[in-house]
């Protein structure tokens, strides 16, 4: 069962990376473009290539200085600049098995931004490596490292959190507690602490860097467990 469930999250995020990838094979993330326009566009692809009705969480689009903004934070409709970062979150579910897929990309030549997006890469990496050398990590820990990983970059940490739980639709919930399941300052439980059944939990880490001053930011998530 195990097993299954690590290979079917795996094909979860595969079907979402090349959604991405198609994404940005058709051109849509261009100047001039709303973030709500792309957004559509990015629905209708979906739809119309992958099959997909449902996700587990909305769809996020963001561009210029709304890439400093978490998930929860209301925006402004943006344009895309011809100098430009941005962010796409998706939270797809294929058939029944949720991914949740994040990436940035440079619209235009900026070195500063294309290192930015780089970093965030570097950092998911190096959290990974943290994983799965320390087989009693808390998320607690985990969200700590990544903050910290921030600043070695030359940036700051934009989240609160730094991922959570993605599994079977819909995934484990904490009862009372939302904050349990996620990868937050002081959560003590450890990430491969089994669920209720005994059955491995799995995770999404979420690498969130800024740079305030200059107005951007940006954001890439996967699962961190397989």
């Amino acid at each position: 069962m195990t097993s299954d469930v690590a290979q079917n999250l795996k094909a979860a995020q595969g079907r979402a990376e090349q959604l991405f990838a198609e994404v940005v094979a058709s051109g849509m993330i261009r100047p001039g473009v709303r973030e709500s326009e792309l957004s559509a566009a990015i629905d209708a692809l979906a739809r119309e290539r992958f099959g997909l009705r449902r996700h587990w969480h909305r769809r996020v689009v963001r561009c210029g200085a709304n890439t400093l903004l978490t998930y929860y934070d209301d925006a402004e409709d943006l344009r895309i600049a011809a100098d430009d970062l941005v962010v796409v979150d998706l939270g797809p579910v294929f058939g029944e098995w949720e991914a949740d897929y994040g990436r940035t990309y440079v619209v235009g030549d900026s070195p500063r931004k294309r290192q930015l997006v780089a970093d965030i890469e570097a950092a998911f990496r190096l959290g990974r490596e943290l994983y799965e050398a320390m087989p009693g990590l808390t998320a607690g820990a985990l969200y700590d490292y990544v903050h910290a990983l921030a600043g070695d970059f030359g940036w700051e940490f934009g989240a609160p959190t730094a991922g959570h739980l993605v599994g079977h639709f819909p995934h484990e919930r904490a009862p009372g507690d939302t904050r349990r399941f996620s990868i937050r300052p002081g959560n003590e439980i450890a990430l491969r602490e089994p669920d209720a059944a005994g059955r491995p939990r799995h995770w999404i880490l979420e690498i969130h860097f800024v740079d305030r001053a200059e107005r951007i930011g940006a954001f890439c998530e996967e699962l961190l467990t397989l």
